[in-house]
């Protein structure tokens, strides 16, 4: 049977990978697309947000449409989950026409890609191409994330990475598996500054890239997808800073605290209050899903470090509890509190 055509999307915290495979999930034109999810925390709330984007088969669980690995980190776990993962989802190629896999805001692409050529993989599966996200407003601020201590403190929960790695490194690392590079964010820099980034990432790439400016809109699947680049027999045209490394520890210190809550909560003060945990207790990222009293719809909240944004989603299922989920991600963070601070 053909190869399982594999799409990897790689970029770092907040450049809007999930909001890339929602709208690709929503657009499928006609094709049966498999996502792995690469989660941080036990309430999977990236994976959820996919998995309800309103366009999974009703005659099919929506669980199977999405696979989510729960770990922390698709690259240093590999062996554990993803073979696995990947060996079912072979199994099923007749079925799907290709896998999309959204790494980790600090995975590095190129491990991934070598997973594609271990026996188990290679004859059902190839990599069809890489596409690297950046964010233009962060790179126009003099930045290569909008939250650099949030993904600084993160990094150390990465066992694919060095934690003392520059951060310059871990960014050209993703710019050099690059097959397209998306900058998003667009819209909110002026035309001279984005042409000047888009200018000097030309300039970064190692070979010709294309750089393709995005407004948040839905991108047509023709442009995401067919490749067919096999970038896993192609990856000494990719260097990368870490191609000799292998072992790393990880920072046990940082957490993933999940916030299961049978109550609603009023938007704006819910936002206030989690400013103020943001703010007094070292906490990179709040996501997650709140009920809104007397709204029919979801909220989903999305902080980084002490900016938050939210939307409504979807409506509340009939089959499913309204409950308040959340995930705080932080170093060093006791439970209780932090529990007892959302629910007070």
């Amino acid at each position: 049977m053909h190869k399982i055509p594999v799409t990897i999307v790689t970029g770092f915290l907040g450049a809007g990978k999930t909001t890339l495979i929602r709208h690709l999930l929503q657009n499928p034109e006609g094709r049966r697309i498999a996502v792995l999810v690469n989660e941080f925390g036990e309430v999977g709330i990236d994976g959820d947000l996919l998995r309800n984007c309103q366009v999974c088969d009703e005659d099919e669980a929506p669980a199977t449409n999405i696979v989510e690995l729960t770990n922390g980190c698709l690259c240093c776990t590999v062996q554990e989950e993803f073979l696995p993962t990947m060996q079912v989802l072979m199994e099923r190629r007749d079925q799907i026409d290709c896998i999309v896999i959204e790494t980790s805001g600090l995975a590095l692409p190129k491990p991934l890609v070598q997973a594609f050529r271990w026996p188990e993989i290679r004859t059902a599966a190839t990599v069809d191409s890489v596409i690297t996200l950046v964010d233009c407003e962060a790179l126009a601020a003099g930045d290569l994330v909008g939250d650099l201590p949030a993904l600084e403190a993160q990094r150390q929960a990465d066992d694919s990475l060095d934690h003392e790695t520059p951060l310059e490194e871990l960014f050209e690392d993703q710019l050099n598996c690059a097959d397209l590079v998306l900058l998003t964010k667009v819209d909110k820099v002026s035309e001279g500054d984005r042409t000047r980034i888009e200018q000097w990432l030309a300039t970064q790439l190692p070979r010709p890239v294309k750089v393709l400016g995005i407004e948040g809109k839905a991108i047509s699947p023709d442009l995401l997808l067919g490749f067919n680049a096999a970038v896993e027999d192609h990856l000494d045209s990719r260097p990368s800073h870490h191609d000799h490394e292998h072992d790393h520890d990880h920072d046990d210190d940082i957490m993933a605290i999940p916030v299961v809550l049978n109550q609603g909560f009023e938007p704006k003060a819910l936002v206030k209050r989690l400013e103020e945990l943001a703010a007094s207790h070292e906490i990179y990222r709040i996501k997650g899903f709140v009920d809104v009293p007397g709204k029919a719809m979801r909220l989903v909240v999305n902080g980084v470090g002490q900016r938050f944004d939210s939307f409504f989603d979807r409506p509340w299922q009939l089959a499913e509890a309204r409950q308040t989920r959340l995930v705080v991600i932080g170093k060093d963070l006791d439970e209780a509190v932090i529990r007892a601070a959302i629910a007070a």
